[in-house]
């Protein structure tokens, strides 16, 4: 099984993931940690804010390692927001049998209520190195951006609109 988790900065795919790992003891693979890799060893010129190229740049390697993870019946847990609304078109129904798919997306209203706890809990897994472009007007259309492209294309999104942590146990628990 691979669990394949997205969705709009901030939102805990991260945390989630971390969750997962504890829970089901299935290794994690952080698409950030592959953009860093590659970024910093010189095998592409992207930098880590060209967030549609990057997509464009990492996704086919990923989708590949999902099918050999699949092809080889081992559990993976991937997340991160480098995975295009029409994911799906990539694999054969054989695959997708095997592919649990989660997109973590939050309302403007939760945003607006909670932008602090957001914030300050960004590196509670992970340390960002740089936090000063994240707004409130940044977030809310991240994740509107995020929510209207995978609804568009069909998927479900799990919507954090009043508990956060509620969200995140329903999903541990599916």
């Amino acid at each position: 099984m691979v669990i394949l988790i997205t969705g709009a900065s901030h939102t805990g795919k991260t945390l989630l993931a971390q969750r997962m790992l504890e829970k089901y003891k299935y290794p994690s693979f952080s698409l950030d940690h592959l953009k860093m890799g590659l970024i910093r060893s010189g095998n592409t010129a992207l930098s880590p804010l060209e967030d549609e190229a990057l997509m464009d740049y990492l996704w086919p390697i990923v989708r590949e390692i999902i099918k050999t993870a699949i092809e080889n019946r081992q559990n993976l847990i991937v997340e991160g927001c480098y995975v295009p609304f029409d994911w799906r078109k990539d694999f054969a129904e054989d695959y997708l049998a095997d592919i649990r798919f989660i997109c973590l997306a939050m309302t403007g209203d939760f945003i607006e209520r909670h932008f602090r706890d957001i914030v300050g809990k960004s590196s509670v897994i992970e340390s960002r190195q740089d936090d000063s472009a994240c707004s409130v007007a940044s977030l809310k259309e991240d994740n509107r951006q995020c929510c209207a492209g995978f609804l568009e294309a069909g998927e479900q999104v799990s919507l954090i609109d009043k508990s956060f942590e509620q969200v995140i146990e329903s999903l541990l628990n599916c």
